[in-house]
């Protein structure tokens, strides 16, 4: 029997509740490596028939982490961002993904001035997870046809988050992305 998308919600949901912090985001993102490798989750929620873009496939009513599906249909290269009071685990499905992580050097909190510097770069490929926890800046490089799947904290659609402009030195407030939910269309 394989490792459904309900069974993944049920397991973070008991994760994130028995703990809160860091410890049960990280079980949450051993929970998805289980489930990017579930033949059956894979060709119903990422396969072939479905549609280039990004859709919000589960939000839990209590702790309101969210779980998305991307198939991305062109390359692309994130600019370095947060997600402001959430956390994110990215799980590879197909292709790969680059991540790139960076500190605040300048000393600023908000949006402004704003210097960055690079810490850390890893590659996901399919099976692998990686989390990105709260306040953590990150950006992301993905070719044309790179499947993923996305676990938020919240719904990041309503949250203040920074977008970085590494050349520019600046960090800008950004909201609302436009990610569709299917009950809340």
């Amino acid at each position: 029997m394989g490792y459904s998308l309900e069974q993944f919600c049920q397991d973070t949901r008991e994760a994130l509740t028995a703990n809160p912090g860091h410890e049960g985001r990280d079980m949450a993102r051993a929970n998805l490596e289980k489930l990017l490798v579930d033949p059956d989750f894979l060709a119903s929620t990422l396969g072939d028939d479905q549609e280039p873009g990004v859709e919000t496939i589960y939000e839990d009513p209590d702790l309101k982490f969210c779980v998305l599906a991307y198939l991305a249909g062109a390359d692309r290269t994130s600019p370095p961002h947060d997600h402001g009071v959430s956390w994110a685990v990215y799980g590879q499905a197909e292709k790969h993904t680059d991540m790139q992580m960076y500190q605040r050097v300048d000393g600023g909190a908000g949006a402004g001035e704003a210097k960055l510097e690079l810490i850390k770069e890893f590659r996901l490929n399919p099976g692998q997870a990686g989390l990105f926890d709260v306040g953590e800046i990150h950006a992301i490089d993905h070719p044309k046809g790179a499947r993923f799947v996305r676990v938020t904290g919240e719904d990041l659609n309503h949250v203040e988050r920074l977008r970085f402009d590494a050349e520019a030195g600046t960090a800008e407030v950004i909201e609302d992305q436009g990610v569709p939910h299917p009950d809340k269309a």
